[in-house]
């Protein structure tokens, strides 16, 4: 803040919580405030814990519109109270009952535990609204009693709400495979997820039918005629629907008669997947606006420390100058990207003020960075980068990527610097590459020391001893504790800085002989002036340097990933290759992982289904229609100009049983329907009729339920942005799409398997349907 003083970081240790270790070291820290000398406070420029709360209050209100929003959804296709208050129970219960089994595995509160209680509400409805929606219409075909209506119509919809919950289940199985930091990201959202799901169908499978049961009324015809504002309202929805599911059948009357129109609008969307999953920006953790902005400052090598506290000084005054800005710390002497400490060196901690005081993108955390470059383009002498935090505590030091340059032959540190400028400057000249920079310098004025080992031993000495005694005088050596006060204290040693300033003061510096004599340590030792790197590191046990880097706005991580592969495999000479570390090594191995996890999980409901249905041919009507949806996902993504990143990746494993759930609701209708004697056609038509208004009424309320989501500014937007698009687009789409794709695949799949069976399925139930027979006929009349 412009005055001296003291830099203290403090780091947790593993297993331990942050936020109560900050809240803690807050409340020291309040406490003794008053006990501080006069003039003597502190301030915190950088704290985890702000961007933490911000973004959990951030989500907690989006999950209270999210709830407000599916309770409209559910209440509009209902047309009851008493029937929405069924669903609006199921979420509490679910969620509450999540977070009990969440402390039961010893997981927090965190944003990736709420990001999913935000998806649950969507989808812990769905089940309560199956169970609803089916007694409401045993009600509406004229059953008398509510118990009736609904043991009729849970004997219908079990076997679905049991098929649902184990598939949307099994496709975070294979989640639990996963390792390092991606599989902590996929582990937590998939289990709590889970949790919530299976919670959801043991409700919709017990208290959901008891409150039907309890809360829901024979219908009375008379009502029907009741005027008024609401029931004009939701007479004019009915009408609408009525008329939107009759030109729904009509369709599909058509595309049943025509499969090969279906089947080619399924193969458009699997080529519009494949293209848009080629060309979308692929990334790894989106970096969101933390409030917290680094700089790191390097000299020209050998400058001093005095000169680097002039740079810095003129660097706070415009920090000063800026009133976004909230705090600011400034330590001179030590490098934050390559962790050395020379006089050569410096950095700051800048934070922002708070989210809700920053409106708009010109006050974002990219656009004062932007600001900070350009007040800093006149420094002539320094380099000054500004770079944000990494979006994972731990994998380096900054965001962007991080790499490594290696040596495998013999050339030296000059020879290594060489061969980085250019391939720096082929990387600095990508589109992809906003900059690429390397802090290693090899041109470090040092004084190389040769010590005579003949005139040593003649002496009666080692050469350990020459280096200790040089240690001591010019290094500082560790001697002894000594205790005062009731505190230990250390003893260094080391000798006055006037003393070793030149190397003519090894003059002044003496050894014992072996004849009990001073002599000048200079006699031993021969001085020699070169150049070379202040700080040499290793990678894999070769000569390494590190390089960090940024993609330029409009290019993903990815991007800028695939552009080093293809400058190293042009520039770099057969005896150097290239590592990727920090949070860039993690995305590039956890890319490789998604895609089997997905593939994986597919597999698991295949299998699932198999069970289910007896078939190894019947679930293929179910997976052949995911496609539509996964297209869906990715448009909007690309649409909305985000990347595909691993919110998304989450976001896309649980589209895999959402869509899947809307499939298998028609197939088991259909099913039924085709073991009581009705057509392939005809109970195609049937199950979709049926299931339309359920499949809608769910789908919707997960899609409004998640539009807080997708809509999101502010504090940790692009998380929550990556979710919400790919979740709303891959519904919306799978929805409007599907409900037309999935009855032709099941005529295909259905009809292929009685071939190849040699029979058509029958049942016990044949003759419980026959008294629905005048649907029977209706429906058949409707597929001719």
């Amino acid at each position: 803040m412009g005055n001296q003083g003291v830099a203290v970081g403090i780091f947790q240790t593993s297993g331990s919580n942050a936020q109560e270790i900050i809240k803690q070291i807050e409340s020291v820290l309040s406490e003794n405030r008053t006990t501080f000398p006069e003039g003597l406070d502190y301030v915190i420029p950088y704290n985890t814990k702000d961007f933490l709360d911000a973004s959990i209050d951030h989500v907690i209100q989006t999950l209270v519109e999210a709830f407000i929003l599916v309770f409209i959804v559910v209440f509009i296709f209902l047309q009851d109270f008493r029937s929405t208050l069924i669903p609006a129970i199921a979420v509490p219960v679910a969620i509450i009952g999540t977070f009990f089994f969440l402390q039961l595995f010893g997981f927090s509160i965190n944003m990736l535990t709420l990001f999913a209680i935000i998806l649950a509400i969507g989808i812990v409805v769905d089940d309560a609204i199956v169970v609803v929606e089916a007694v409401h219409a045993k009600l509406d075909e004229g059953a008398k009693s509510a118990k009736k209506a609904t043991l009729s119509a849970m004997s219908e919809i079990t076997g679905a709400v049991i098929s649902i919950t184990l598939v949307m289940s099994a496709v975070f199985i294979p989640v639990s495979f996963l390792t390092g930091p991606a599989g902590v990201f996929y582990q937590q959202f998939a289990l709590t997820l889970a949790i919530a799901i299976v919670i959801s169908a043991v409700n919709a499978l017990t208290l959901s039918p008891a409150l039907c049961a309890l809360l829901l009324k024979p219908h009375n015809p008379s009502e029907t005629h009741k005027k008024g504002v609401k029931a004009r309202l939701f007479g004019a929805f009915n009408t609408a629907f009525n008329t939107v599911t009759d030109k729904y059948i009509h369709s599909l009357r058509f595309l049943v008669r025509r499969k090969a129109v279906a089947i080619v609008g399924l193969v458009v969307f699997v080529a519009i997947a494949v293209v848009l999953f080629r060309t979308t920006p692929s990334g790894f953790i989106p970096n969101e606006d933390r409030g917290i902005i680094f700089a790191d400052v390097t000299m020209p090598a050998g400058t001093t420390l005095e000169r680097t506290e002039e740079v810095v000084r003129e660097l706070d005054s415009i920090y000063a100058s800026m009133d976004i800005l909230d705090a600011r710390m400034n330590i001179v002497g030590f490098s934050l990207l390559n962790r050395v400490n020379g006089g050569s060196y410096a950095f700051s901690v800048v934070s922002l003020k708070d989210w809700d005081e920053r409106k708009g993108d010109g006050e974002s955390v990219q656009a004062i960075v932007g600001q900070l470059f350009a007040k800093t383009a006149h420094f002539k002498d320094a380099r000054v980068l500004f770079f944000t935090p990494p979006s994972v505590q731990g994998f380096g030091n900054a965001d962007g990527f991080e790499m490594r340059l290696q040596n495998k032959g013999t050339a030296n540190w000059h020879e290594l610097a060489g061969t980085m400028g250019q391939f720096l400057g082929a990387l600095n000249a990508r589109p992809e590459v906003q900059y690429a920079l390397s802090s290693f310098n090899p041109n470090f004025p040092q004084y190389k020391m040769d010590i005579n080992v003949e005139k040593t031993k003649e002496a009666g000495l080692s050469v350990n001893e020459i280096i200790n005694t040089l240690q001591g005088y010019y290094g500082g050596l560790y001697t002894t504790d000594f205790n005062r006060f009731g505190k230990q204290y250390r003893v260094m040693i080391q000798a006055r800085p006037e003393d070793r300033a030149t190397p003519e003061s090894l003059d002044g510096v003496y050894v014992t002989n072996v004849q009990g004599e001073l002599v000048a340590i200079s006699e031993f030792v021969n001085m020699e002036r070169v150049y070379g790197p202040e700080v040499v590191s290793r990678f894999n046990m070769l000569n390494a340097v590190t390089i960090n880097g940024k993609a330029n706005p409009g290019y993903s991580s990815g991007d800028a990933v695939n552009a080093i592969r293809e400058v190293a495999a042009q520039t770099l000479p057969n005896d150097y290759t290239f590592e990727f570390s920090g949070i860039t090594r993690e995305e590039v191995k956890t890319g490789d992982q998604a895609i089997l996890i997905f593939l994986l999980s597919l597999v698991f409901v295949y299998f699932l289904l198999s069970a289910q249905y007896e078939s190894y041919i019947l679930p293929l009507s179910v997976i052949a229609s995911l496609p539509v949806g996964v297209a869906g996902a990715i448009a909007f993504v690309n649409l909305a100009g985000l990347d595909n990143n691993i919110y998304f990746q989450v976001a896309l494993i649980m589209l895999i049983g959402l869509l899947a759930k809307n499939a298998i609701l028609i197939v088991e209708y259909a099913i039924q329907r085709r073991r009581a004697g009705m057509s392939l056609a005809a109970s195609a038509i049937d199950g979709a009729r049926a299931r339309l208004r359920p499949i809608l009424m769910t789908s919707f309320a997960f899609i409004l339920g998640l539009m807080p989501l997708a809509l999101s500014t502010g504090v940790g937007a692009v998380g929550n942005q990556s979710i919400g698009m790919g979740a709303v687009g891959g519904m919306l789409i799978g929805t409007i799409f599907g409900v037309f794709v999935i009855p032709v695949l099941f005529v295909i799949f259905q009809g292929l398997q009685e071939k190849i069976s040699g029979r058509m399925a029958q049942e016990d139930d044949a003759e419980a349907y026959k008294s629905n027979g005048h649907q029977k006929q209706t429906v058949e009349a409707l597929a001719e």
